[in-house]
């Protein structure tokens, strides 16, 4: 089958490779010159299946109001007229009740264990190389209020096999050292082994090599217009090629893998998504003392920042921006992230040294992506993984290569589009919600993406 790709971010590009395999013909449109350039450029690194506690939760609703006309918020809601961030807004809050940020999390969960099991078999087959490390992901709190915020989710993960343990210090300390400095200020901390870190830019470039050299075809520097539909079906793709002359891509399958700027192609075609941009940023700072710079991939809940260190060089991310599709970078934001990071390591950098990016998450409300056919006959989508793409990068590319393929995925998710479409589920990877909170939820929410919505990185 002839499958077109649109985006070549962590998604679009796993997408690629697992359709590639299945023997599809794969062609990807991209409008940067390379792939990984926008999103996927420079996130937090983190393989975080730990981070599945959706930013939809019960403590939620109090914490935005805590954080209401601060510059540095964690997480900051930019109000603009722009009708679409406040329905965004209003079905956030929908998703913070107990059941809902539960069963959410199962879902979130499931795709987690599935896709790094997935990323982990590509990079044994592969041997693609992207400073990755194997030394698990530690959730630390300074404040015993967070700590005791984390304690039941943990324990949540833990029943749904997700081995996330409550630590105390001195064994924080154990398992980084890098973490002495503070650690008299440390409440305690969460850790699991299993978790993983890398440079997901470096992962996709040379995923997208790798693809190219197996017949995957590239187009990049071109500029897609237009979903074109007749029928309730897909008829191609319009785009401005690489010349900037007008054409019409046609395939038998098509892929929306266009993150926060999926959503307006999408609603051309009839087809409407809840996915808004969320500003994240990111510091890169050299590590100049390797002994005061960590080498466990660190989550800090309280600043919702992660830290993950890439070679020699430690990454710093977080934070959310509800301001539309502006990427330009706040130096209040970007001086938050770096004061944070060498107050609890001090002497590993200059601040002077670091440099900044920012980048569009693709946030649905419950932080569940839109993965599976949508109701266009041959539209699939692949987008709204908010800060999880890296963490659902192949496990969102290998199970939609199989719904494409006519194939039962082996993850337990509520795949979006007509349930009769989907095959019956595999429960190799994953559990269910009880039987009861998931007939409330799927009642309470008819229209949801499967019914999935979808923060976190």
């Amino acid at each position: 089958m002839k499958v077109i790709v649109m985006g070549a971010g962590v998604i679009g590009t796993a997408t690629a490779w697992y359709l590639s395999q299945a023997g599809h013909e794969v062609t990807v449109l991209e409008r940067n010159a390379g792939a990984a350039c926008e999103t996927s450029f420079g996130n937090g690194g983190q393989i975080s299946v730990s981070h599945a506690e959706p930013w939809a939760n019960p403590s939620a609703p109090l914490k935005l109001l805590k954080w209401l006309g601060r510059e540095d918020a964690p997480l900051l809601f930019r109000l603009r007229a722009d009708p679409a961030q406040w329905r965004w807004g209003l079905k956030f809050l929908a998703q913070c009740g107990a059941a809902r940020s539960r069963n959410n999390m199962i879902q979130l969960l499931n795709l987690g264990t599935y896709s790094r099991e997935s990323l982990q078999q590509l990079r044994r087959d592969t041997g693609i190389r992207y400073d990755h490390l194997t030394q698990g992901i530690m959730h630390f709190y300074t404040s015993s209020k967070e700590l005791e915020l984390a304690i039941e989710p943990a324990r949540i993960m833990r029943e749904l096999g997700c081995d996330r343990r409550v630590i105390d210090a001195d064994e924080a300390v154990r398992l980084e050292p890098a973490m002495a400095f503070i650690k008299p200020r440390l409440a305690g901390a969460t850790y699991t082994g299993e978790d993983e870190s890398g440079d997901v830019h470096k992962f996709t470039t040379g995923l997208a090599a790798r693809a190219a050299g197996n017949g995957v075809r590239f187009r990049y520097g071109v500029r897609i217009q237009k979903l074109r539909t007749a029928g309730g079906a897909m008829q191609g793709v319009e785009i401005a090629n690489e010349n900037g002359m007008y054409e019409v891509v046609a395939g038998q399958a098509y892929v929306l893998a266009l993150g926060s700027f999926s959503p307006q192609l999408a609603r051309e075609a009839g087809v409407a998504l809840d996915v808004y941009p969320a500003k994240g940023y990111s510091a890169t700072l050299p590590v100049l003392d390797d002994g005061r710079a960590p080498k466990v991939s660190l989550t800090d809940d309280e600043y919702k920042l992660v830290f993950s260190r890439l070679g020699d060089r430690l990454r710093i991310a977080g934070t959310a921006e509800l301001n539309g599709y502006d990427l330009s970078l706040n130096p209040v934001r970007c001086e938050a992230i770096v004061r944070r990071t060498l107050d609890i390591f001090p002497g590993m950098s200059r601040p002077e040294l670091a440099s900044y990016w920012a980048g569009l998450r693709p946030a649905t409300p419950g932080n569940v992506p839109y993965i599976g056919p949508s109701k266009v006959a041959g539209l699939y989508l692949n987008t709204g993984h908010g800060t999880l793409g890296w963490t659902h990068g192949c496990g969102s590319g290998r199970a939609l290569a199989d719904l494409i393929s006519g194939r039962q995925p082996e993850v337990d998710f509520r795949f979006c589009g007509d349930p009769s479409s989907i095959p019956a589920r595999n429960r190799r990877y994953g559990l269910q919600p009880s039987s009861a909170t998931g007939a409330e939820y799927l009642q309470s929410n008819p229209d949801t993406q499967a019914s999935a919505g979808g923060i976190q990185e």
